[in-house]
């Protein structure tokens, strides 16, 4: 039996096809309406106009009927021809634009992903032994904080600009789409002995895009990340298909490369950066799951009074305890999480925890929290902290909250109304890493600080930098002329923690006292000194006995005593 072929038919270029055969149908209507009509009238013509000077008869009343008869079909079928040639114009414009919008992105103009996919194999299959095919991935860095901001109105209007200016930059011939929210690509064909010409291109592009625009009577500055891959790159095929798709993959992992190393530049695609994308796509997923595994755990630095000796409190910091990569510090994982928008989710989560540790410590200790810049950009984060406090049933005035002095340049409207709503609640704010972030002085007078924290860059060189001296000097007598209290972070040896004493009351953190501890280890340090308390309440929930006779114990007393200096040797 023969089998019987089943073959596509597009339904709309099939309407068109049955339109124009309607169409020349209606034109021969048309025609042969017209050639009756000449046919007709040569006939009763004469006769008519010999009718009408009186020599003759008028015309034989059927003919004459069949004349105008004959008039009214080719007024109509002229008529319906005209309409549909209009129909059918529309309908071929209306596909011309689907056609158009199906392959260009609507904002800027600019091939989409799938259009521009096919460019690029189009200009693969057309270079020669010469020539190279360059693809560049470019993505604007903090495009979303100027989303954040400013709208997503003026952020449509910064990415017409960026377009205007590479188009501006590019040379003819290069193909040029809009592969995301905030990422472009290029490709275009070079010479294969003159790379130095797409880094001379990459350059004039990253100067366009980082020229400062006046949007709605805002200036903003944008800067990029671009990533190059070339299609004749040696061992290509061994990491992936020398196609479209698989340049456009190797461009990208470049552009996270530039990234990584400052953002604002660009790097070339190389082997070895598979295996780099590879640890961080394991990273991206193992933050994901561990979140809600519960692998990010909270560990606490001591906090010391420096001319008494006296415990203050802890800093928490956050530890992920990955099953994969062991304990894993912030610096590592922190980048991370705020890029693919992890670091809300992943610090409430450790706030939640750290909460319920303090609850067992005594209540003269303090809680200090530091805030990722990318949560200062949730409208919704005092909410979120209140909340947290309510549920924890943890004082507001035990905690403490840093903000990094590099968050205030771009964030200060929405700092002030974070600060505003958690001062009113009785939670403190600090001014975490004060002197790296070029802050105005003015900001410690407008924003009510209750705390200022000096950067261990500084820290560190107090004894053999002059410099350094100075600096923490200078804060510390700003600090006291502000009425803010100092706290030094990085102490490390015991020549620092001198030469700090001089500088008046101070507090500090440093590994001089002891590493960051997980809860457990701090809880059992803190009952050995007398400064941890159960957490049993009576069904009133009224504060246990316990509680009250340790609260007793050390109300005429004072903080506890940091342990010696012997035994902090021994514990380091």
């Amino acid at each position: 039996m023969k089998r019987q072929r089943h073959i596509y038919v597009d339904p709309v270029r099939a309407d068109l096809m049955a339109r124009r055969e309607v169409d020349v149908v209606m034109l021969g209507i048309v025609v042969a309406s017209i050639l009756m009509f000449v046919a007709i009238g040569s006939v009763i013509g004469p006769t008519v106009v010999k009718s009408l000077a009186g020599r003759a008869l008028g015309p034989d009343r059927i003919i004459l009927n069949a004349f105008l008869l004959n008039i009214a079909i080719v007024i109509f079928a002229w008529a319906r021809f005209r309409q549909l040639r209009e129909e059918l114009q529309e309908r071929e414009e209306g596909e011309r634009r689907a056609r158009i919008q199906a392959e260009t992105d609507p904002l800027t103009g600019f091939l989409n992903r799938r259009s521009f996919s096919r460019t690029i194999d189009s200009l693969l299959a057309a270079r020669t032994e010469q020539q190279a095919i360059a693809v560049m991935m470019i993505d604007l860095d903090n495009f979303k904080q100027v989303n954040d901001y400013n709208g997503h109105h003026v952020g449509d209007l910064l990415l017409l600009e960026c377009a205007k200016r590479l188009t501006a930059v590019l040379p003819s011939g290069a193909a040029v789409g809009r592969i995301g929210g905030d990422e472009f690509a290029t490709a275009f064909a070079f010479e294969r002995s003159r790379p130095e010409r797409v880094d001379r291109l990459a350059e004039e592009l990253l100067a366009a895009i980082c020229q400062a625009s006046e949007i709605n009577a805002v200036t903003i500055e944008v800067t990029a990340s671009i990533g190059i891959v070339r299609s004749d790159l040696e061992g290509l095929a061994g990491v992936t298909s020398c196609d479209s798709r698989g340049l456009l993959q190797l461009a990208d992992i470049g552009m996270y490369n530039a990234k990584r190393e400052g953002r604002n530049g660009f790097s070339w695609f190389q082997a070895g950066m598979v295996d780099d994308m590879r640890l961080r796509n394991q990273l991206e997923r193992g933050i994901r799951e561990g979140i809600s595994r519960g692998e990010f755990i909270p560990y606490y630095e001591r906090q010391i009074d420096l001319r008494s000796g006296e415990l203050t409190g802890f800093e928490m910091l956050a530890r992920w305890d990955s099953p994969d990569f062991g304990i894993v510090a912030p610096d590592i994982f922190i980048p991370v999480a705020e890029e693919i928008g992890a670091i809300g989710e992943l610090s409430e989560s450790v706030i939640a925890q750290a909460l319920e540790d303090a609850k067992r410590w005594h209540p003269m200790l303090t809680l200090a929290i530091n805030i990722s810049p990318v949560q200062l950009r949730d409208p919704w984060f005092a909410q979120k902290l209140l909340k947290m406090l309510v549920a924890a049933g943890f004082p507001p005035h035990r905690l403490e909250i840093e903000i990094k002095e590099s968050s205030l340049h771009n964030n200060l409207p929405q700092v002030r109304s974070l600060v505003a709503s958690l001062k009113n609640q009785g939670v403190r704010i600090s001014l975490d890493d004060f002197g790296t972030g070029y802050s105005s002085l003015a900001q410690l007078r407008t924003l009510p600080f209750d705390r200022i924290k000096i950067d261990r860059s500084f820290v560190t060189g107090v004894v053999d930098n002059t410099d350094s001296a100075a600096i923490v000097r200078a804060i510390t007598m700003l600090g006291e002329e502000l009425d803010l209290p100092i706290t030094a972070e990085g102490i490390e040896t015991d020549a620092v923690l001198e030469r700090l004493r001089e500088y008046g009351q101070i507090s500090g953190q440093g590994y001089l006292y002891g590493y960051p501890q997980p809860a457990e280890v701090t809880l059992e340090w803190l009952d050995g000194i007398g400064l941890a308390v159960a957490e049993r309440t009576s069904p009133g929930g009224a504060v246990s006995d316990a509680r009250i006779e340790v609260e007793s114990l050390l109300a005429g007393r004072g903080h506890r005593k940091f342990p010696s200096e012997r035994r902090r040797t021994a514990e380091r």
